[in-house]
């Protein structure tokens, strides 16, 4: 009788050994597809990539000498590229802080420099 309550036992180890095996495997594989799951989500939000018909832009600055007549807004309205400012206030902002202008005034003879975009890369 003792042999059969003690392999009654081994054969009960044996089972439960096999079943917490089983499930550490199971929640080994989970934890794995979880992690790869949730970095492709995180990783693909995080990445912005360019498609092959999507035109590439250069940003470039330039000098000029002002001319009569001529306004930020010409100016503005000449370089501001919309994709990448959302107003010409936006474009004349960026010019009059990299010329140290306080004011949207330009006078005649004034040497400014105006950033532009370009889809050439020199």
């Amino acid at each position: 009788m003792n042999t059969t309550v003690s392999e009654r036992r081994i054969r009960n180890n044996r089972i439960r050994r096999r079943c917490e095996l089983r499930r550490r495997f199971i929640t080994c594989i989970l934890t794995l597809i979880l992690t790869a799951g949730f970095s492709l989500a995180f990783f693909s939000f995080r990445t912005k990539a360019q498609g092959s018909d999507e035109e590439i832009l250069y940003k470039y600055y330039k000098s000029v000498v002002v001319e009569a007549g001529d306004t930020l807004w010409n100016y503005a309205d000449e370089y501001g590229n919309k994709e990448h400012y959302r107003s010409h206030q936006d474009y004349i902002d960026e010019v009059m802080q990299m010329n140290g202008l306080t004011d949207d005034n330009i006078t005649k003879g004034q040497h400014i420099i105006l950033p532009y975009y370009s889809s050439e890369f020199m």
